[in-house]
């Protein structure tokens, strides 16, 4: 259901058209206001490993909309090289990426990389890990987290992973996959409806909503292990859950006392606390990064908007107030950015909050955008649309400006929700 997220999921329980793929290809458009040259020459050795290390950092820093990649050319390099700088300056590059892969007598690879300074000439950094094969796609990641924070000073987001939800022959499937849509390998799958995949804090579990027992039911869902368990099974709807940033406990949307009320849930077996209490919707709550506020979507004024309240209940107040109708609440890391979904006319599109300010920014274009979700550094945000007539899961800059498409030959995907950094 494009654009009626958890509203409308609450209130029409429907089921998701969601065709399955694992294997995703990327398509970054637009132009940012300011992107760094950078030239990220092929690693020495990636020819005879699976996966093509540079082209996959390469892609992570162009996602991220602050990075224009510059042509290698037919250069060789690696990071014991000595790079002839009138070539890189001819061409306005600020900094160059070389490395190498080998794959050593245990079977595991090594795996180096060295950053210079194009401007200066010099050298910035060095890279080295050793991984297995089936880390490869991992280590890419962390290289280009890697490069980020040398040349922003900011923490890089490439090396986590989402979570998305689709259909296919019947089956809903829950999927783990990196934070570029690749590698994706499936957590659950289920003849009945799988909806609002949400992490834990620590990255190791999932919270989500399966009708497996055809009706609404929140589980914990261990990925190391495959276990799980019910944590939210009353009369009625359990829904819409999220995770407080403790990973104690879990705010969710039940009906087991009449209407759609927010109780926060225990995960240690202690008592229900019921947090709101009217005759209006309550859902989609999430929390802010500290934990003291909940943001959610309520229809008490009439029609759907983003209230916030204390975590622990109390008086709520209105946060949006352009447009009649706005769902889906995310809440970036920095605690700076609120995004969401609004109505206007027929069209679903995502829209950005500055908190501090109140002012408001259309990102997107597009007509049926669903589910935003923060990248773990604030600079990026994942949601589902639909893109030039297909179904497709989006990454944009806070700005709008630089979107990238991440999907398959057809088909469709729902819900994505952005894990954590890694530990």
């Amino acid at each position: 259901m494009r654009g009626l997220s958890q509203w409308l999921q609450l209130v029409a329980l429907m089921c998701l058209a969601v065709p399955a793929w694992a294997q995703f290809r990327v398509e970054v458009t637009g132009v940012g206001m300011t992107q760094l040259p950078v030239v990220i020459v092929p690693f020495k050795g990636e020819a005879q490993v699976v996966q093509k290390i540079s082209s996959i950092v390469q892609a992570d820093l162009e996602r991220s909309g602050q990075f224009k990649g510059l042509p290698p050319g037919s250069v060789q390099l690696d990071e014991m090289s000595r790079p002839d700088w009138t070539v890189w300056r001819q061409l306005s590059a600020e900094a160059l990426l070389a490395g190498s892969v080998m794959r050593l007598a245990d079977g595991r690879l090594d795996i180096r990389a060295r950053l210079w300074d194009a401007v200066k000439g010099q050298e910035k950094s060095d890279f080295r890990e050793t991984v297995v094969p089936a880390d490869l796609r991992l280590s890419a990641h962390r290289i280009a987290d890697w490069v980020y924070q040398q040349l922003t000073g900011g923490q890089g987001a490439f090396a986590t992973r989402i979570a998305y939800v689709t259909k296919s022959s019947g089956r809903y499937t829950l999927w783990i996959a990196d934070s570029d849509g690749e590698g994706a390998k499936a957590a659950l799958s289920s003849p009945e409806p799988v909806i609002s995949p949400s992490w834990a804090p620590s990255g190791t579990h999932l919270a989500y909503v399966s009708f497996e027992s055809r009706k609404p039911v929140v589980y914990v869902h261990e990925l190391a292990s495959g276990q799980r368990r019910a944590v939210a099974n009353f009369k009625g709807s359990n829904s819409a859950p999220t995770w407080a940033p403790d990973g104690r406990s879990l705010v969710a949307t039940l009906s087991r006392d009449g209407g759609s009320q927010l109780f926060r849930i225990d995960l240690n077996g202690g008592e229900l606390r019921k947090l709101t209490q009217t005759g209006s919707i309550n859902t989609e709550p999430v929390f802010s990064p500290d934990g003291s506020t909940l943001f959610f979507v309520s229809d008490r004024g009439g029609s759907p908007q983003i209230y916030r309240m204390p975590s622990q209940g109390g008086p709520a107040e209105r946060v949006t107030f352009a447009g009649s109708y706005n769902i889906s609440p995310a809440l970036s890391p920095d605690g700076r950015w609120l995004a969401y979904v609004a109505r206007g006319g027929s069209s679903f599109r995502l829209h950005l909050m500055d908190l501090n300010t109140g002012q408001v920014t259309s990102l997107t274009d597009t007509s049926a955008d669903e589910r935003p979700s923060f990248a773990p550094n604030s600079r990026l945000l994942v949601y589902a649309t639909v893109h030039q007539g297909q179904e497709a899961l989006m990454t944009t800059t806070l700005d709008g400006r630089i979107k990238a498409r991440l999907s398959g030959q057809g088909g469709d995907i729902r819900e994505p929700h952005w894990g954590p950094l890694r530990k």
